[in-house]
């Protein structure tokens, strides 16, 4: 058995007491330092009757240790990580006491209790598994009297693994197959006790590429239980205790988020809240199996009318993916407006599934293709290189859309009287201008096209140099920038800043766009030049016109704001904070911001708990990022407890107009019951903010 306790050491709390004039002040470098974690020892015993016993501290973070014997002996000292230490033992019981000693002064303690026996082992017991979510490994675990280590031999000609008695050593084939597998106990005894059996190690084959990319969907559109692609229900247990032998695990491939379910009978999945789909269409998931002929029988679960199911027959080895009509659930009688929980069952059972993509959802309401044209560009020509738009006399294109092996069909379409390239099954397209007669755009700023897309979900465009004689991997040769966020059914303009981009600009041949095998309307692509960028606002920020009985106001001249004890409060940022007029309005123009406080009242806190969003009207001529922090010092919670604090970017800055942002409250894990600071991260840009208040 062991008990744990972290420690910090005197001289970090000084640090932190004689640092902040405000001891709930945010610092960021604290949160960062973790104790060390899974602390133990490894201890082994010499088969000679003496005692002899090796002591080997382990710990993730630890970079020393100290170790109590626990027989009245003086303790160890400090030993570096690593190291190991011997120990004459008399026969007994003995409390062994581990303390890890990480950066920054934490530390982690740990007592174990090991047995010094004269006796060889007895009554060993051995239980040898298949790891249920892992392929070709094992897991062993012994158990015997008198017993203070075992060793494993796994039958494959690699050496032996010592581990504590009662642990579990985990083991990693290279091959599936039988093999004979030995354990071997040991006490202080000079006899051992072993056992040997024929064990066969089975292989568990998962994707290697994620699920489908999913449609961006829009978000009344859908309800989400897992997927990346979607916001899921908040708080859903995907390994809820019902009594099943599945086991759970959650695997990455390319960034992608999957559910593995391993010896499979049955699995069930706990809503976060209880959904209502009655609105919706569809149920969609996408699973994987390597498991021949496997079934794989569905159950969304209503509070009210139960379970009803659906049977899937899945293909090995690809992932299958299936919309099923939610009418095959509700012909059965099943109630959707009350769904709770989902269940999976597998036919035949003990097998491995991966599940990713699983929601409800309804078929688009908007439409699938633009109703008008893209906006008419605006800036002067001799600012401008053309490469697609009807308003500029564009350079020339030698190839378009040419056979690199895409899946992308071109058309040009006409859209009100506007030519405009129209790309279906688009994951990417060449545009070549001329390889004899290179574009030199770097004198230019910027690169902006107009794109509308019903189903995108990623969108980048590539600018590639062949003209110089760069290397392929050469980051001069070329370089890829993909739009932040992409907002389907409508017309978006996009302006990406050249200096961005690593590609030399002065020999520009081809210019490529990439997406997710989606539909994407093209117009008005050009470089130019911004020769009339303002660095600061022309007007005010606009007036806000929510009634004041639904908002909490921080800083505005339209409401009266609940106060403010300090401001940009010296927490060792760079950031410089005067307050300017601006048509009559007062506005807080931030220099050189890195990150500021905005300190409510410390012993009154905000509760700002029936609010849905936070709001504030922004303006810069440079940040590239924006992010604002909600944090809760009233309510006891410690450093590092998302309950304490939260931050949220605005997803894309732009730059040189008021910009009004309304972050959704729900997506700050921050108790904002008790809100007493708000702090503004930028990157070290210029920015004037107005009107920052929570609001209904």
């Amino acid at each position: 058995m062991k008990t744990v306790k972290y420690i910090f050491s005197l001289s970090l709390i000084v640090l932190t007491i004689l640092g902040c004039s405000q001891d709930d002040v945010n610092t960021d470098f604290v949160d960062k330092i973790a104790p060390p974690s899974n602390v133990s020892a490894s201890v082994t015993v010499s088969q000679d009757n003496t005692g002899a016993v090796t002591i080997t501290p382990i710990g993730d973070g630890a970079v020393s240790f100290n170790v109590d014997f626990g027989d009245s002996s003086d303790p160890s000292g400090v030993i570096p990580s690593g190291r190991s230490l011997k120990h004459i033992y008399e026969e007994g019981t003995y409390t062994l006491t581990i303390t890890a000693n990480g950066l920054n002064g934490l530390s982690t303690t740990v007592n174990q209790q090991i047995d010094v026996s004269f006796k060889a082992p007895q009554n060993l017991m051995v239980t040898i598994e298949n790891d249920g979510t892992i392929s070709k490994t094992v897991n062993v675990t012994a158990t015997a009297d008198f017993a203070l280590s075992y060793s494993v031999d796994f039958g494959d000609g690699s050496d032996p693994v010592m581990s504590n008695i009662n642990d579990t050593t985990t083991y990693t084939y290279q091959e599936a197959g039988i093999y004979t597998i030995t354990i071997t106990a040991f006490s202080a005894a000079i006899e051992t006790t072993s056992y040997t059996e024929e064990f066969e190690v089975i292989e568990i084959l998962q994707p290697v590429q994620a699920a489908p990319t999913q449609p961006n969907r829009a978000a009344t559109d859908v309800i989400s239980i897992f997927s990346d692609a979607y916001e899921n229900i908040a708080g859903t247990d995907f390994y809820p205790n019902w009594g099943q032998s599945t086991t759970y695990n959650q695997i990455d491939i390319d960034g992608d988020h999957i559910i593995q379910y391993g010896n499979l009978n049955y699995q069930g999945i706990q809503f976060g809240a209880t959904a209502d789909a009655s609105q919706m269409e569809f149920l969609h998931i996408d699973v994987w199996t390597a498991d021949e002929n496997m079934a794989l029988d569905i159950y969304p679960i209503s509070v009210a009318t139960g379970e009803k199911l659906v049977k899937m027959d899945l293909v090995a080895g690809q992932w299958n993916s299936y919309d099923i009509p939610l009418s095959e659930f509700t012909s059965q009688g099943l109630s959707m407006n009350d769904i709770h929980q989902i269940k999976f069952d597998g036919t035949p059972a003990g097998g491995t599934i991966f599940i990713d993509n699983l929601y409800f959802y309804k078929d688009p309401s908007g439409p699938s293709e633009p109703e008008s044209a893209a906006p008419t560009p605006t800036l002067p020509a001799d600012d401008v290189i053309s490469v697609y738009s009807d308003a500029y006399t564009s350079v020339g294109i030698s190839e378009l859309n040419p056979n690199w092996s895409q899946t992308t069909v071109l058309t040009e379409v006409v859209i009100d009287g506007n030519n405009t390239w129209k790309y279906e099954l688009l994951n990417y397209t060449g545009i070549v201008t001329s390889y004899d007669n290179p574009t030199d755009v770097s004198a230019m700023t910027h690169v902006h096209f107009d794109y509308w897309t019903p189903d995108a979900t990623s969108l980048g465009l590539k600018l590639v140099n062949t003209g110089s004689g760069y290397g392929d991997g050469d980051p001069l040769k070329e370089d890829i920038k993909y739009v932040p966020t992409v907002v389907t059914g409508s017309w978006v303009s996009v302006a990406l800043p050249l200096s961005e981009f690593t590609t030399d600009r002065s020999a520009i041949t081809q210019l490529l766009f990439e997406s997710s095998g989606a539909t994407v309307y093209i117009d008005n692509l050009y470089f130019y030049i911004d020769s009339s960028a303002s660095s600061e606002p022309e007007a005010a920020a606009p007036t806000p016109t929510l009634a004041a009985a639904n908002v909490i106001s921080i800083y505005s001249d339209a409401y009266t704001s609940v106060g403010i004890s300090e401001l940009n409060p010296n927490w060792s940022q760079t950031t410089q904070l005067t307050e300017v007029v601006i048509d009559g309005n007062n506005t807080w123009k931030y220099e050189l911001l890195n990150y500021t406080g905005i300190v409510t009242s410390y012993d009154n806190p905000t509760d700002v708990s029936a609010m849905t969003h936070v709001h504030f009207d922004y303006w810069t001529p440079d940040a590239t990022s924006l992010g604002l922090k909600l944090v809760n010092t009233g309510s006891g919670y410690g450093d590092g407890d998302p309950l304490k604090e939260d931050i949220k970017y605005v997803p894309t800055v732009v730059t040189g107009s008021w910009v009004s942002v309304a972050l959704p409250l729900s997506e700050f894990t921050t108790d904002r019951s008790a809100i007493t600071q708000l702090l503004f991260e930028s990157s070290g840009a210029t920015v004037y903010i107005d009107n920052l208040y929570f609001h209904n």
